[in-house]
């Protein structure tokens, strides 16, 4: 797969999502600009300017007209799309960590960094999807996370039904989205190895996670039983599930910068990783980024992938044919009835 390499940034990358359709990738780093680019081509289609710290999180609603971010300067924001126009500023005491929008897109979460003196919080807002309207100030739902330990990554299940979070202990939580009640809380990653990465699979009936620990789990979002086991030889920062009908998880990841030799650096720690879904056994790799990959983000449509590394570059991948063709030797077998 020959890359597209997006330069838009000055600063390493932080979270990368692709629009509904696949067509657009958003993208945003420790600089304050958020960049939207066209996935087929890598043409830059704008940038969105406001934000006056480093970013942390960005997320598109399913009509891909509004476009949630948060960052370091404790601000939640909320743009037109196709005109940069800064629609809603929510202002909090912490930075933003995570940001994301509700299945239907008619809520929009937000969470804020635990600090000495304040805690993690999870605030839920009804959202217009309208770029003229007005939208509201005030939570329709703030959880405020007072037993567990700071909270890393959230979302939305299917049907808005569950809020599932990730925390610095390696635990996973889900919580009622109406009422803000703990439903369950289990110990997924090593203890103190922290959840550094959530998203989900096309139906949100399951999801995936990555950790520190260099592993990554397939959750079930009813029970939050492990279902599947993906172990790496690195830090993981983030994993991605591809869409039916292609059975595959990316990760992505590498050890920090201040532990990266030239040794490290040869032996392959910053490529993204393909393990078959089911049979948890890595069928390949690519590489590319010249630094660990911060955010692997697959499209969903299944066209292709890009990820966002440590050394500032967005890079695109557009899958060959022969990834859609391919088929895993047990997949095989099945097939010639010896299973």
């Amino acid at each position: 797969m020959r890359p597209i390499l997006l330069s838009g940034h000055e600063r390493a990358l932080t979270q990368v999502k692709f629009s509904k359709e696949g067509d657009f990738i958003f993208s945003v780093s420790k600089d304050h600009v958020v960049c939207a680019w066209y996935s087929a081509n890598g043409e830059r289609f704008g940038t969105y300017h406001g934000h006056q710290g480093a970013l942390w999180t960005v997320d598109v609603n399913p009509t891909t007209t509004l476009l949630a971010t948060g960052g370091a300067d404790s601000t939640m924001r909320l743009w037109d799309v196709k005109t940069g126009k800064l629609l809603k500023t929510w202002d909090y005491l912490t930075s933003i960590k995570r940001v994301e929008f509700s299945e239907d897109g008619k809520q929009l979460l937000g969470v804020t960094e635990k600090r000495t003196g304040q805690l993690s919080n999870i605030y839920v807002y009804d959202i217009i999807n309208d770029v003229d309207a007005e939208q509201t100030s005030e939570p329709s739902l703030h959880i405020v996370v007072d037993e567990l330990p700071r909270v890393t990554v959230a979302g939305f299940s299917y049907l808005n039904k569950y809020i599932i979070t990730g925390h610095e202990d390696g635990s996973i939580a889900q919580w009622d989205a109406k009422t803000g009640e703990m439903l369950n809380n289990v110990y997924s990653h090593e203890d103190g190895m922290l959840v550094s990465d959530l998203q989900w699979s096309a139906d949100r009936t399951y999801f995936i996670t990555s950790s520190k620990d260099k592993t990554a789990k397939l959750h079930d979002t009813n029970t939050l039983e492990v279902l599947k086991t993906y172990v790496a030889d690195t830090p993981l920062n983030s994993a991605a599930i591809t869409p039916d009908p292609q059975q595959y998880v990316i990760l992505g990841g590498g050890q920090a910068a201040m532990d990266v030799t030239t040794t490290s650096a040869r032996q392959g720690k910053f490529e993204a990783r393909f393990y078959h879904k089911i049979f948890e056994e890595e069928v390949g790799r690519v590489r590319g980024h010249f630094g660990p990959l911060n955010y692997v983000a697959v499209d969903p449509t299944g066209k292709c992938y890009c990820s966002g590394g440590e050394d500032g570059y967005v890079r695109v991948h557009h899958f060959d044919p022969p990834y859609f063709d391919f088929k895993y030797e047990v997949e095989r077998e099945r097939e010639r009835g010896k299973f």
